[in-house]
């Protein structure tokens, strides 16, 4: 096997995977380095996305969902499901065979392009030299003219909050519990807490977050994170703001934590902890001595805007640097490095990179929030649509949220949208690929939707901005 490549890709993640086969299909020869491998020891290329993040908690959260759906709703469709019940052993093994098959697929798509896949560990030398480590212990040394640093992101641990691995356990942990706890606790309200509090509350637990800061989704638009909230404490999570956690200890089959708030001391008893507080860039044993690639004081690979580091030839991309940690993101970053290493056209939007929360209802946006509108100052107008207005909501039993757009007063740019309501995860794509082109909110007023559709919540809300709502009253 050759030592020598165009492009080494040191991490088979999100943002690693499609590099390296952007790469390949720009005709260069290409390695990607991995160490993620499947219980029977095969390759498991994907990352923390494909097997410890995105797919499985999507599979957790899509099965707890149908069971919510059959105990609560299926009822008012005329469908009587009594005595239906939750096997979390098949669960599980569903959600492992769907990672399974698609960390299988990435290795079929590096072998259709052509990436030279390696299982093990890489470290950047100086020189654009990589040294490759393998599963069996063995060391090579890599020479490219080109290597990506995509090393991705680890959960963070909570130093009042160890984990155990068995009791206190990070998000990983939490998609592997084998049977659903009585009591769990969940440090975190964000996208990951959120996500894994929704899995194990429907399968039957009893769910307590603890979120420190005083406001519920400081990173959305508050109308959108208040009506999130409403419906999460009528499904029965209780969400306990500005509540920060002191200390956590193992009792026997328990956790003991205690945690202040407005009221003081507080102390909560659970079968298991999830600390969800969070990712930090994952660079261990990365980068040599003398590779001259920086790390910021959070600890990120320094680049600039096209995702060079300060290094000739080495290139760092995902969660490993600057911006939101999210797969999407890292993977056109991924594209675009290995377009710009083959001399082509590159670009990355990062005002239109989306945000979703797979939670019921789904909550996804793209853009600024409207406080972030309001502070810049720019005088702007708002489009709201409740989905309780929709006739597909309705049909599917699902009427719940809204699609809010924010559009500026002078030029009618569209700022953000922001939706709360069934598949807003998919209803946010027309809005990002609105915003990719500057479309104004009269573009999407004048673009027919089908009906009846979900997305007619985004035309009624362009709509709205200018009082013209057919469906909905203008206010």
């Amino acid at each position: 096997m050759a030592d020598s490549f165009d492009v080494v890709v040191i991490g088979g993640g999100p943002a690693g995977y499609p590099a390296a086969i952007r790469a390949a299909q720009n005709k260069l020869s290409v390695a990607c380095i991995d160490e993620w491998k499947n219980l029977d020891g095969t390759l498991a290329f994907g990352g923390t996305c494909l097997n410890a993040g995105c797919i499985p908690s999507k599979a957790l959260l899509e099965s707890s969902e149908l069971l919510h759906r059959a105990q609560h709703e299926f009822a008012a469709h005329g469908i009587k499901a009594a005595g239906v019940s939750v096997d979390v052993a098949q669960m599980q093994k569903r959600k492992a065979g769907i990672v399974k098959t698609m960390t299988q697929g990435i290795l079929a798509l590096f072998k259709a392009a052509g990436v030279t896949a390696l299982q093990g560990h890489g470290k950047l030398l100086p020189g654009r030299k990589v040294e490759f480590t393998a599963a069996d212990g063995t060391r090579r040394e890599l020479t490219a003219k080109n290597v990506i640093l995509a090393s991705g992101s680890t959960p963070m641990e909570l130093k009042s909050a160890p984990f155990d691995g068995k009791r206190i356990i990070d998000s990983w942990g939490a998609l592997e519990i084998d049977a659903v706890p009585k009591k769990l606790g969940v440090i975190g309200g964000g996208v990951i807490g959120l996500e894994l509090g929704s899995v194990w509350r429907r399968l039957g637990a009893e769910v307590v977050v603890l979120e420190a800061l005083p406001d519920f989704l400081a990173v959305a638009d508050q109308q959108l994170a208040k009506e999130a909230l409403r419906h999460f404490k009528k499904q029965g999570l209780d969400v306990r703001l500005g509540a920060k956690v002191t200390g956590a200890k193992v009792s026997g089959d328990s956790v003991q934590v205690t945690y202040t708030d407005a009221k003081g001391e507080q102390s909560l008893t659970v079968d298991k902890l999830v600390v969800s507080i969070g990712r930090r860039p994952f660079t261990k044993d990365l980068l040599a001595d003398g590779t001259g690639v920086q790390l910021d004081e959070r600890g990120f690979i320094k680049v600039d805007d096209d995702c060079r580091t300060n290094a000739e030839g080495i290139w760092a991309v995902g969660d490993a640097v600057r911006g939101p940690m999210l797969a999407h993101k890292g993977k056109e970053e991924g594209v675009s490095v290995a377009d710009r290493i083959a001399g082509k056209y590159a670009h990355v939007n990062y005002k239109t990179v989306p945000s979703v929360i797979y939670t019921a209802p789904e909550i996804a946006w793209v853009g600024l929030t409207e406080e972030q509108v309001k502070a810049s100052g720019r005088a702007y107008k708002v489009g709201m649509f409740p989905f309780l207005a929709s006739g597909r909501a309705r049909a599917m039993e699902q009427a719940q949220g809204f699609a809010k757009l924010i559009a500026a007063q002078d030029d009618d740019e569209i700022l953000g949208v922001h939706v709360i309501g069934p598949m807003a995860g998919e209803l946010i794509a027309e809005a990002v690929l609105a915003m990719e082109y500057s479309a104004s909110s009269e573009d999407l007023q004048r673009t027919i939707h089908a009906h009846p559709t979900l997305s007619e919540a985004i035309h009624e809300a362009a709509l709205a901005a200018d009082k013209r709502a057919i469906d909905s009253i203008n206010k």
